[in-house]
């Protein structure tokens, strides 16, 4: 689109500012930032309030008023830097259990659930969760794992929240005590979809190692060279590595882990519930050390 534009604009007469900056409103943002290179007077059309408003979402207004700190809060002059603002700071909202930002390169909505906004079995019982607070974490409150052998975790949001036409990812937003157990070699089984209907099931491991185990074999003691050639054998199959099917977790730039759970679709003019779920029910040990900060709803990249 940057190419086509440039063609378009660089002969014959200069056009008005105004018609540039409306023209460079029906493009992209990260088209709008390449346009305003080519000259002054592109460059003041991309800086426009015009050019910014269109590509800020259409209740930005709104969704701001919701900002734990208030709307007149942000640091922002005009309508280019609250949209980066937005990109590089995400904002609390409805009481510090969500938070909103923008997807750089596109505007599309983002947001976060905070572990206070999902429902998580056992939560509210100071034997097996408990609430505190860290430093690093955007949100007032995280949850700790404490114990439990029944860990089971869900969150909702409504599709009218988010942007149209686009596929998104939700992705489980933690970090783990150097003292964790309970999740290296038991998968867990995440689910994203509407709410009430199916949804597909998906094999993930929360311990950045799980599963990644040997395969360890029995090599009898006996002796004689047929016994030894088999453990030759043997030991070269235990030192080759096993990595089941699954997700597994990945490092933020932020410093948390996420792992993802799944994705969906947003059709333009859909109003549906769509529900994010983590269980790990099966295998009956107990776990404790992992820190739960949230569930990430984003955009998929190229989606």
């Amino acid at each position: 689109m940057a190419v086509e534009s440039y063609e378009i604009f660089s002969g014959g007469d200069e056009l008005p500012e105004g018609c540039i900056a409306n023209a460079l409103s029906l493009t992209s943002p990260k088209d709008a930032c390449r346009l305003s290179l080519v000259d002054s007077t592109f460059r003041s059309a991309a800086e426009s309030d015009a050019v910014w408003e269109r590509f800020l979402p259409p209740d930005y207004g709104d969704i701001i008023s919701r900002s734990i700190n208030g709307p007149d809060s942000l640091p922002v002059a005009s309508k280019k830097e609250l949209y980066l603002h937005l990109c590089d700071h995400p904002i609390l909202i409805d009481g510090g259990t969500k938070s909103f930002s923008l997807e750089k390169w596109s505007g599309k909505k983002c947001y976060m659930l905070a572990a206070r906004s999902l429902k998580i079995v056992w939560a509210d019982t100071p034997r097996y969760w408990r609430w505190i607070s860290l430093p690093e974490s955007r949100f007032p409150e995280v949850a700790e794992l404490l114990d439990v052998c029944w860990f089971d975790l869900s969150g909702k949001i409504n599709t009218n929240m988010l942007s149209p036409d686009t596929r998104y990812g939700a992705y489980l937003v933690f970090t783990t005590k150097s003292r964790t157990y309970g999740f290296g070699n038991q998968p867990a089984e995440s689910s994203v979809g509407i709410t009430g209907h199916e949804r597909e099931t998906q094999t993930v491991y929360l311990d950045p190692q799980g599963g990644r185990r040997h395969r360890y074999q029995v090599v009898p003691r006996r002796l004689g060279i047929f016994t030894h050639h088999m453990a030759h054998i043997l030991r070269h199959e235990v030192d080759t590595p096993y990595e089941p099917e699954g997700r597994y977790p990945k490092q933020r730039s932020d410093g948390w882990m996420e792992i993802e759970l799944g994705e969906f679709f947003v059709k333009r003019g859909q109003e549906a519930e769509v529900e994010m779920s983590l269980t790990e029910l099966k295998g009956g040990n107990w776990k404790s050390g992992l820190i739960v900060e949230g569930i990430d709803i984003r955009p998929k990249e190229g989606k």
